[in-house]
């Protein structure tokens, strides 16, 4: 039975994906910050453990009580809504910590046990901002694009290993808690010279006929994960498949 481990579990995308592997017979090892064994009751044999992504130390102990896993999918992740101007140098770090670095430090300490192995896959999930330009992202956008570029590079390097790198890459999906986690950091990110236009580009949001469910990343996943080819996107979501073919 293969083993799977994500990041990011306690809502959304993670939540998800750890209960569709689940679901297709795979042992899922589900982090996240603070573990709620609650969210699994239903997935009986899920384990569930505490891994913080910008913290060595913490990353060591998740994989060392993990195991040998087969596929590491990075889906931990903090969003930012707001204008550039008015975000703070402090806040732009913080969401690179955890969503490209974190990211990078996850993926390195896979690296060599997969390496030794001559088997194993890293999922890393971006966003369609990295398919498409979106007005008052700027921020999360490049520290999801810093990702996608990276996995691209680090699948060339992998490649002679028989080990392989794949991109998911989610749309506007209205069910995550992306505003939510971030509420407290977004806090006056959009000032009264963007006020007008923020209202419109919520507007439009929640206009929007095609949009992202979780189930779709979870699925996106799970191709990616069993994907031998050299492909590396996975759009997931109809507006991200969307914007895939035009990109």
């Amino acid at each position: 039975m293969k083993t799977v481990l994500i990041t990011g579990c306690s809502s959304g995308y993670g939540l998800e994906t750890a209960r569709h592997f689940h679901a297709q017979g795979w042992q899922v090892v589900a982090t996240m910050r603070r573990p709620r064994p609650d969210l699994f009751t239903d997935q009986a044999g899920v384990r569930l453990l505490a891994l913080d992504v910008t913290d060595r130390d913490s990353i060591a102990q998740a994989l060392d009580a993990a195991g040998p896993v087969d596929v590491l999918v990075n889906n931990a992740g903090l969003g930012l809504f707001g204008a550039f101007e008015t975000t703070p140098m402090a806040t732009v770090r913080e969401i690179f910590e955890t969503n490209t670095f974190g990211t990078m430090a996850m993926c390195q300490a896979v690296l060599a046990p997969f390496r030794e192995r001559g088997a194993g896959t890293i999922v890393n999930v971006t966003s369609s901002a990295t398919l498409a330009p979106f007005p008052l992202v700027a921020a999360y956008t490049a520290s999801k694009t810093a990702i996608a570029g990276f996995t691209a590079s680090l699948a060339l390097e992998l490649e002679p290993f028989g080990l392989r790198a794949k991109l998911v890459e989610p749309g506007y999906c209205p069910d995550t808690r992306f505003a939510e986690n971030g509420a407290e950091r977004m806090q006056g990110l959009v000032g009264a010279p963007y006020r007008a236009f923020a209202e419109r580009i919520f507007a439009g949001l929640s206009q929007l006929a095609a949009v992202t469910r979780p189930i779709d990343v979870a699925q996106a996943v799970w191709q990616a994960a069993h994907d031998a080819s050299q492909r590396l996107h996975f759009a997931a979501g109809a507006d991200a498949v969307a914007l895939s073919g035009a990109h």
